[in-house]
């Protein structure tokens, strides 16, 4: 699985997934993710990755031509990143661990639904302790409490709450 996540926003990206990754299947993820990404790729400026043999000249390449400078991590520096081994931690607990995979294309359906949870309805405790569509009341009035709904995600592995309408 090839990922990306801002850092400034906890947003993570799927570029891609595949049993046998190689050199040229990276880069054309890396120019998959560009597209995908659009009008949103200007706000990436730094690339950070580790020493992997699959990152190859053409990865690095790809990013280039878009703007954003790749940063290699130091040599046995386990903490260099954190982030990345944060986030898949964070995946496998909350939804790969407890989920069968069936076939080859299962792990994308799986990603894709969790990804969306992760990027909009799950609450990030370094940004803000609130999902990323919620808004402060700011009135501090508790009586005015409105109904609550639950939403289930990935078949009830994982449970949203919002106001009801």
């Amino acid at each position: 699985m090839l990922f990306i996540v801002e850092l400034d926003r906890r947003r993570v990206h799927l570029a891609g997934i595949t049993a046998h990754p190689s050199g040229e299947w990276m880069a054309q993820a890396a120019r998959n993710l560009l597209m995908d990404l659009d009008d949103h790729a200007h706000r990436l400026r730094f690339l950070i990755r580790d020493r992997d043999a699959k990152f190859t000249a053409a990865f690095d390449a790809v990013f280039a031509a878009a703007g954003i400078q790749t940063l290699r991590i130091a040599p046995r520096a386990p903490r260099a990143n954190a982030y990345a081994k944060r986030w898949v931690r964070t995946v496998r607990t909350e939804s790969l661990d407890s989920t069968l995979i069936w076939n080859r294309h299962h792990p994308r359906q799986v990603l894709t639904r969790y990804l969306a949870h992760y990027n909009t309805g799950r609450p990030q405790r370094g940004i803000d302790p609130r999902p990323a569509g919620a808004t402060a009341s700011g009135d501090g009035d508790h009586a005015s409490v409105k109904a609550v709904e639950r939403v289930d995600v990935l078949g009830r592995l994982i449970h949203e709450y919002r106001r009801a309408a």
